[in-house]
């Protein structure tokens, strides 16, 4: 799977120096990668009671990741994990 382009994500943002440039959801120092790593734990319910970010954020991330993997096809030959 490719990586994903984050720039191109409207819910989150880098900035150079404002958290080691991470990507973090807009106005917020809340990297997009502890969230991720978060809901493999906790529902989006239990995430939004824990972090500093709102429902929208989230599913603006989840939505983007997913049409993300829709763009990414599976090359012919390779197993989906």
């Amino acid at each position: 799977m490719a990586s994903l382009d984050w720039s191109q994500c409207p819910a989150i943002e880098s900035i150079p120096g404002k958290v080691s440039g991470a990507w973090v959801f807009k106005g917020t120092r809340l990297p997009v990668a502890t969230v991720i790593e978060n809901l493999e734990d906790l529902s989006i319910d239990q995430v939004i009671e824990q972090f500093d970010v709102t429902r929208e954020q989230v599913m603006a991330v989840l939505e983007f990741v997913a049409e993300s993997l829709r763009a990414d096809p599976v090359p012919t030959g390779a197993h989906p994990l």
